[in-house]
């Protein structure tokens, strides 16, 4: 009942089991030595359940300031083991325990260091440190100081310490039962409300800490309302108590969740049948009602594209949404300044124009000076008929886009190599940013595009408990999720999935009916090589030749972004 279970922090203090552990020392740093004699005591519930006590070699000369004050000499502990055949004992000892100590971090930072010199894990269990909890509990007109002697002889303990280990981890048990006696007036009945109120936990977390009560431990949703109900935060988990509890500890020092707190009324749980519909319900959430504390994808609607515009001598356009009647597009960007670096970065390679100007095929208009530079081949002053402006700057943009960006990549590629060779390292480096924006969007449209044109797609990873995480693509959006149970053929519950999956009709673009957040997402769990394929309506394929061959680079340029030197090497194999 006392041991530690999957979610130790809701066992009660009453059935909490303790290790009260107490370590003297030579005095110096946690250096993997030094211990002199180990004392602990095992309590739970009031009742001694057993005694570890021993003297420890620690293979170095006593100090004589350590022997006057604890009384230990270096003859008492000739005889003594070392530590590395005490540790298992001491190890076996805490076993599915809390550990107990006052100063615990000084106790604790001596059995790492001997755990980690001798070969042993050091199993992290949980510790509650007395000091810290008297810090709490006491005030200063109570006790001047919160040595374990003066709590000792303020709560009146029938063993007092005295330097020696386990004398003083007795006093200890002592100090913690009269400690955990005051607790209850402060609300804190769990091992873990008793860790945290040792923490610098606010009066908000401490107030509103009763909201994350009855809360399921399974994948989904969480919600955290307003008193009027408005959402005021969304988030995802795939335990959802054990996230929203952590909101209410002192892990948690954002000051805007600090203020989320203390509007929030109550929290709403909507469970999912796996992590992968959590973070896509979790999406779709965020999207619809915008809450004020969530910062990432809030506005999905906010992406932009590029496109190629509908005329004579065409020419790039930043746009927020695309038609079926655009067919050379980039996108979506998630901001207007990443779509017009990537723009910046095609007018480098392609000699599309650049003014805005919508121009006649009857009437020529003055050029201006990307046309002297030799920048664009002028068809403003018709210079070149429009058929030969889209064999050579609309057509290579379209290929580049949707199948071989090699051409763009290698003239980009060279002007990089020329300016870093001549020293001009600022230069490099801005046509080397304009070349990553183009190949990052790049390959997340060709991804994306790949997704979507499928009308409908199932995939299954197994599940921890021996089923099948199920879920229903259709044309890149989440249509249906489920898990089958353990031991029986997923067939059935797919069946049922498919018959009652969403309807979801093909669209043009690479989003056409899902944020693609949304689809990154489902991408992200389908990839793996543990899911999948039950089935697909149609081929989930990318261009042979397509972006996706360019991760290498992408990786170069983020490293040549902190040291621009490194641009002369973006061309090298």
């Amino acid at each position: 009942m006392g041991d530690l279970l999957d979610d130790p922090g809701a066992v009660s203090l009453r059935d909490t089991t303790f290790v009260v552990l107490d370590l003297e020392t030579t005095g110096g740093a946690p250096d993997g030595g030094g211990i002199t004699e180990i004392g602990a005591v095992k309590v739970r519930g009031g009742e001694e359940l057993g005694v570890l006590a021993t003297l420890v070699n620690p293979g170095q000369p006593i100090p004589p300031f350590v022997t006057v004050l604890t009384g230990i000499t270096s003859a008492m502990l000739a005889p003594a083991p070392p530590i590395e055949q005490v540790l298992p004992s001491l190890l076996e000892f805490l076993a599915g325990a809390v550990l107990v100590a006052h100063n615990a971090p000084y106790d604790v930072g001596f059995l790492k260091a001997a755990c980690a010199r001798h070969g042993h894990a050091w199993p992290a269990p949980p510790v509650l440190d007395t000091a810290a909890l008297a810090r709490r509990v006491l005030s200063r007109d109570e006790v001047a100081n919160r040595k374990l002697g003066t709590l000792a002889t303020y709560f009146r303990t029938p063993r007092q310490p005295s330097h020696r280990a386990l004398a003083d981890a007795q006093a200890t048990v002592d100090v913690l039962h009269a400690l955990i006696a005051r607790l209850g007036g402060h609300q804190v009945t769990t091992i873990g409300d008793a860790i945290e109120f040792t923490r610098a936990v606010s009066p908000v977390q401490r107030r509103k800490r009763h909201l994350a009560d009855g809360l399921p431990r399974s994948p989904g949703v969480y919600i955290f309302r307003a008193a009027d109900d408005r959402p005021l935060y969304v988030g995802t988990s795939g335990d959802i108590a054990t996230r929203v509890r952590s909101y209410f500890t002192a892990a948690e020092r954002r000051a805007r969740m600090s203020e989320m707190l203390a509007a929030a009324e109550r929290v709403e749980a909507v469970e999912c049948a796996h992590r992968l519909e959590a973070e896509v319900r979790e999406l779709r959430l965020i999207a619809a009602h915008a809450p004020p504390y969530n910062r990432r994808s809030k506005y999905p609607e906010r992406m932009v594209w590029l496109k190629v515009t509908d005329e004579a001598y065409p020419r790039l356009s930043v746009v927020r949404a695309i038609s079926a009647a655009d067919d050379t597009y980039l996108g979506p960007f998630p901001s207007t300044r990443s779509a017009e670096l990537a723009a910046a970065g095609i007018h480098d390679a392609l000699p599309l124009r650049q003014c805005t100007h919508k121009l006649s095929l009857r009437r020529q208009t003055p050029a201006c000076v990307l046309a002297e530079l030799g920048r664009c081949p002028a068809p403003c002053e018709h210079l070149i008929s429009p058929e030969q402006y889209a064999v050579t700057a609309v057509d290579p943009l379209r290929t580049a886009t949707l199948g071989d960006p090699q051409p763009l990549v290698d003239t980009l590629l060279a002007r990089i190599s020329s300016l870093a060779g001549d020293q001009r390292y600022e230069e490099a480096a801005v046509v080397r940013s304009r070349l990553a924006a183009v190949l990052r969007v790049t390959l997340r449209m060709q991804r994306l595009t790949a997704l979507s044109r499928i009308a409908e797609l199932v995939a299954a990873r197994r599940a921890p408990d021996g089923g099948w995480e199920l879920a229903v693509v259709r044309h890149g959006r989440l249509a249906a999720a489920g898990v089958s149970p353990p031991r029986q053929h997923p067939r059935a519950t797919i069946d049922l999935l498919l018959a009652t999956a969403e309807t979801v009709r093909g669209g043009h673009g690479p989003v056409p009916h899902a944020s693609a957040e949304e689809s990154e997402r489902i991408l992200s769990w389908l990839e793996p090589p543990e899911t999948r394929l039950v089935s697909t309506s149609d081929g989930w394929m990318s261009p042979a030749r397509g972006a996706g061959r360019f991760h290498g680079l992408l990786a170069k340029t983020d490293r040549a972004s902190a040291n621009p030197r490194l641009d002369r090497s973006l061309t090298r194999k």
